[in-house]
């Protein structure tokens, strides 16, 4: 079984899946008996980082993008940067708003501190669903000079269409729905 097979497989098998939770519509994907299980962690942590094996930082998004960014740039040898929410990053930032499919959010990355520009980043989160939060974390490096080599999720909900808001870097799903 292939890398991809392994962790497209514990995806399927461990995810937990919630209706109208956090609002009523919305079906929510709990992926944490996904990364409490030491083979289904470890086989996506794999096919994450084979996303883009050139990247030289890695950027988990708040929060569960957290950890997966942590165990690929632990693999890949890199550094990792959190990419937060609003209002839990002391000044100066870069921040960005955009909309969720059930309200509106903020990110934000540091401003001074950490070297970006020219950096070359693999966005890492954990679903992509509407695609803004993609989307907004890609605006922040693009305006603090870095470049967004690929983003990698593992799931995406599809008839969300949240690709479609993405920019030119490939992206890439461990499972579609």
């Amino acid at each position: 079984m292939s890398g991809h097979t392994k962790a497209a497989d514990a995806v399927h098998r461990l995810t937990r899946w919630h209706d109208d939770f956090p609002t009523p519509g919305v079906r929510f994907a709990d992926l944490t008996p996904v990364f409490a299980d030491a083979a289904g962690f470890r086989a996506v942590l794999d096919g994450l980082a084979a996303c883009a094996p050139d990247a030289d930082l890695i950027a988990g998004v708040d929060a569960r993008g957290f950890l997966l960014g942590a165990g690929v740039a632990a693999s890949l040898g890199t550094g990792v940067l959190a990419v937060r929410k609003g209002g839990k990053l002391p000044p100066p930032v870069v921040s960005r708003e955009y909309t969720l499919e059930y309200g509106t959010a903020a990110l934000e990355i540091p401003a001074d501190g950490v070297r970006l520009r020219g950096r070359r980043v693999l966005l890492l989160d954990d679903v992509l669903a509407t695609g803004g939060t993609l989307a907004a974390a890609a605006e922040l490096f693009a305006e603090a000079g870095a470049e967004v080599v690929a983003a990698a999720v593992v799931l995406e909900i599809g008839f969300l269409a949240g690709r479609a808001r993405q920019g030119g870097y490939p992206v890439t799903a461990i499972v579609t729905v």
